[in-house]
């Protein structure tokens, strides 16, 4: 740490922050300094699949955040993971490869008249990256395979990436495992009038069946593996700091008065150091420690800052505020005559079974991402498009990181995929080291309140299909005693769960949205119609809306388009 002038900072090595180091440390003439909170990603638990149950909820891997307790969940607060640990949410999360819906990306041009974000803009940023199992093809990526995106950038960075040959890095693998159970549940929604799919990464999500997964040969693929080692660590114009903490971004005014970003104050763990940036500082520490670091800087809700005793810098209202997430409401099943995991794991001869399976082949149990099964449908006939997702899982819990149930079943959680309920994040303190308030605001609008329970309806309809019949499904949780809207909606609030997709704290948007924290080329706003100079923010918080399904792989796409432009900003400059 002896050396601390950089050319990029980038705050957060997680999804997006291990993808930038890797494209921006490709040229050896910038010098990239990669910042992350938590500790290297050598704990074995972070790479065998089924470790997520080990890694949330652990200090070696998460924040251990929780939200305020929320009204729409009948006064519950929720356990809130977050990685802190190299890969982030990528070393915790449940590998699953979701890039939503095509109208996901088109809602976004309109909303922020940037036509480079929709569908089909994008849908090559997400194949510059991926490693399909399937080959390459007009929707999917593969290594080796000529990227469009490298193909048309005749720039430094273009040369740069390929001469590097760059891409390919994200594998998607099937799963390597299947149950009857699920196998099951699949044709029941079929019969209840989900069509089947064997890819959910087309544009249109709708269907039912087996999610792709990043995994590598029955490991987790997190991105430390997929873009940092051994590229980065190979090059000497790359720096990586851990167990380092930004306290707060060093802001100061240009002679012609714009705001000019200019670097980060970061606790080391024995002390504060100062760091320089000559191009960027890109934060992307996520959906809650983007705005935290923001706020914490003097950009953010002035009322809120003054409140903290923190000068304001710029008024951002929109810092911290439109948080979205996906909350899933859990239905369990009880089965008979079928195995699932609650039977296969309640003895030590079936444990040792599974451990040895693991060992030997890499696949079984052990190698299960928290979902196997998936489907994508209506809440009810009126709907335009897909608007609910299920995660099917062979097994049944009262809660997570609870033992597993006693007797057969299976679990089919089902989450609004559009939710219209908007929360914020706040920092409760001057103090980086204190956790901000999380309030989701989960259930807080009727429309969300319907969707809930109509999308519980759905899950019995399909439950009650005859392919599921020869296992003699019986509702457990909730229960059939709960059958009105009033009901069901009031359920919802006692059992539903976070999925883990918060995004939208730093949302992109039009010059005239009051609300934008960056425009559409990810540049934080600076209040008086311009931006900041050297300062971006790319991770899921820039997300305007919540993409359809889970929020990962959309976060890497917005890396992938956020390297490039920083790249090309600094050859014009």
């Amino acid at each position: 740490m002896s050396d601390t002038q950089f050319d990029y900072i980038i705050v957060g090595a997680g999804t997006a922050g291990c993808l930038l180091a890797n494209r921006l440390s490709a040229n050896a003439s910038k010098r990239v300094l990669l910042i992350e909170a938590g500790r290297r990603d050598d704990y074995h638990w972070v790479h065998i699949p089924v470790g997520y149950l080990y890694c949330i909820g652990n200090p070696r891997t998460d924040w251990l955040y929780n939200t305020a307790p929320q009204t729409g969940l009948n006064g519950r607060s929720l356990r809130y993971p977050r990685g802190k640990v190299l890969g982030g949410c990528s070393s915790i999360n449940g590998m699953i490869y979701m890039r939503g819906q095509a109208r996901d990306y088109n809602h976004w041009a309109d909303l922020t008249g940037d036509e480079r974000w929709r569908w089909d803009h994008c849908l090559p940023y997400f194949k510059l990256h991926e490693d399909h199992h399937g080959g390459s093809d007009a929707m999917h990526g593969a290594k080796g395979a000529r990227s469009e995106v490298l193909l048309n950038d005749r720039t430094v960075y273009g040369e740069t990436l390929r001469h590097h040959v760059a891409g390919g890095e994200w594998r998607v693998e099937r799963q390597r495992l299947r149950w009857d159970v699920l196998d099951a549940f699949a044709k029941a929604a079929i019969q209840a009038g989900i069509p089947a799919s064997d890819d959910f990464n087309r544009g249109d999500n709708e269907g039912v069946g087996y999610f792709e997964v990043n995994q590598k040969n029955g490991w987790r693929w997190n991105t430390p593996k997929a873009f940092v080692r051994p590229t980065c660590y190979a090059r000497p114009n790359f720096e990586l700091w851990t167990s380092a903490q930004v306290v707060k971004l060093l802001m100061t005014t240009d002679a012609d008065g714009h705001a000019h970003c200019t670097g980060a104050q970061v606790w080391t763990g024995q002390g504060l150091v100062s760091v320089s940036a000559k191009q960027a500082v890109v934060l992307s520490a996520g959906s809650i420690g983007t705005p935290q670091i923001l706020q914490l800087s003097g950009l953010g809700p002035a009322d809120l800052l003054q409140q903290h005793g923190i000068e304001p810098v710029i008024d951002l209202p929109g810092v911290g505020a439109n948080l979205q997430d996906h909350l899933q409401i859990r239905s369990v099943f009880k089965v008979q005559g079928v195995t699932t995991l609650n039977t296969l794991a309640n003895s030590w001869w079936g444990k040792a079974k599974i451990g040895l399976e693991y060992l030997f082949k890499q696949s079984g149990p052990m190698s299960m991402a928290p979902s196997q099964l998936g489907a994508f449908t209506r809440s009810d006939p009126s709907q335009a498009y897909p608007n609910i997702q299920y995660h099917v899982q062979p097994l049944s819990l009262e809660a997570f990181g609870e033992p597993l149930h006693n007797f057969s079943a299976f679990t089919a959680s089902v989450c609004n995929l559009n939710p219209t309920s908007r929360g914020t994040v706040s920092i409760q303190s001057p103090n980086f080291a204190d956790a901000p308030h999380i309030a989701p605001n989960y259930l807080s609008t009727a429309q969300d309140r319907q969707v809930a329970a109509d999308s519980l309806r759905v899950t019995r309809r399909i439950a009650a299909q005859p392919a599921l019949a020869k296992y003699q499904p019986v509702e457990f949780k909730p229960g059939v005693q709960y059958q009105s809207d009033e009901d069901l909606a009031r359920l919802a609030g006692d059992i539903a769960t976070t999925i883990f997709h918060p995004v939208g704290t730093a949302r992109m948007g039009r010059s005239d949205d009051p609300l934008a924290v960056v425009d559409t080329e990810l540049r934080v706003r600076d209040g008086r119609g311009g931006v900041v100079r050297g300062l971006r923010v790319v991770d899921a918080s820039v997300m305007p809306t919540i993409t359809s399904g889970n929020t990962n792989s959309p976060t890497l796409m917005l890396a992938e388009k956020a390297a490039q432009w920083l790249a090309h900003e600094a050859t014009q400059g």
